[in-house]
């Protein structure tokens, strides 16, 4: 066992002035939903260019509702990748639609724009496109199929905050931009996530959605017409968020000149693969690995938190989960994610890492892999 620390794959940096300001929450009496929400929803608004914002206890709760603003529902298909965190496909099944899988792009892990216009049938509704480990899916491509099929665009977008696109802050444009702000995420509330509103959208029926489908009336009534859950953010966790959100630009830069530091450490005979070198548009959410084909992950985890260093998988490919096999899924299906979903490895990367925690990891990875 290594005698350093341990070192995650990642960790939440909070600031003593966000502590002591969730302190005044608990202190306010006013603990769930109030006056700090709607302070952070103002704060990611003037993020996103001044476009609406709401906030909610979760990211996969954000993509729900976007899905049911859109109108999807039983009967309809949405189209997505099996290379994500399995709730971006749970949600099309839990608004009654049926997922339909594209491969990802090897070089950007991403779906695959240009195989999607095949996967579209009279059914299909809506494109759910994921931006995995923080690097932006092709925005342009994306929407030029979803405007020449008129489709609607839910951008899981829950691992991007702080990313662009040509430019543009990711939530800044598009139609339905989801965000998460779980504690793995490069801003967190502790659990959390916001939902970007495109102009048609009535922001009263999406909060009708996030609550109970309650409507309030001034005279103390009120009446019930959708049917909602129960998906509000509190102001302990708004007021985390709005500590966060004035370093977000600090963490991401900090995240690349680490990324830009693997880049440099890592030994090119190892046979690794290595992620898409993008500086510009990735806000590096996480810097991911592909073991050299044949070796034992499950071995290289054990060996690297043997010498204190966590190490993460995101993720395997969700088609193959046995709740998706039994809707039809099947290994072969698709070869890209499937091939990068057995391989992938997440290495240590997080704003308050220092250059040396880089060395450290590059270090013992190579001396593992050889030793394999």
């Amino acid at each position: 066992m290594s005698s350093l620390p341990f070192l995650p794959f990642t960790r939440p940096s909070i600031d003593e002035a966000t502590i002591a300001a969730v302190g005044e929450v608990l202190r306010s009496g006013w603990i769930t939903s109030g006056p700090k929400v709607q302070a952070f929803e103002a704060a990611l608004s003037e993020y996103c260019g001044g476009r609406t914002v709401r906030a909610f206890n979760s990211g996969t709760a954000t993509l729900e509702i976007a899905l049911r603003l859109a109108g999807v529902g039983p009967g309809d298909e949405v189209i997505t990748t099996p290379l994500t965190w399995v709730a971006t496909a749970n949600v099309i099944l839990e608004v009654g639609a049926r997922p339909v899988f594209v491969d990802v792009d090897p070089a950007t892990r991403n779906i695959d724009a240009a195989k999607i216009a095949a996967a579209i049938t009279a059914k299909t509704k809506a494109l759910i496109p994921v931006d995995l480990a923080g690097l932006p899916a092709d925005r342009d491509a994306l929407y030029a199929v979803a405007g020449q099929h008129k489709l609607r665009v839910v951008e899981d977008a829950a691992q991007s905050l702080g990313a662009s696109w040509n430019g543009k802050p990711i939530g800044a444009f598009g139609d339905f931009v989801s965000f998460s702000f779980h504690a793995n995420k490069n801003l967190t509330t502790s659990e959390g996530g916001a939902l970007v509103l495109p102009p048609d959208v009535d922001p009263a029926l999406c909060e009708h959605l996030r609550l109970q489908g309650v409507k309030r009336f001034p005279n103390g009534d009120m009446d019930v017409d959708v049917l909602g859950g129960k998906f509000n953010l509190t102001d302990v966790a708004a007021a985390i968020g709005l500590g966060q959100l004035p370093h977000l630009a600090a963490f991401t830069a900090r995240r690349r000149a680490l990324a830009r530091r693997y880049f440099e450490r890592l030994d090119p005979q190892l046979g690794l693969g290595l992620p898409l070198p993008d500086f510009a548009n990735s806000n590096w959410h996480m810097f991911q690995v592909l073991l050299p084909p044949g070796t034992d992950r499950g071995a290289f985890i054990a060996a690297m938190k043997g010498r204190g260093l966590g190490v993460g998988v995101h993720y395997p490919a969700l088609h193959l989960f046995s709740l998706y096999r039994a809707r039809g899924w099947k290994e072969g299906d698709f070869p890209h994610a499937e091939d990068i979903g057995r391989r992938i490895a997440t290495l240590p990367l997080f704003p308050a890492m220092a250059d040396g925690d880089v060395d450290r990891v590059c270090s013992a990875l190579g001396e593992i892999l050889r030793l394999q």
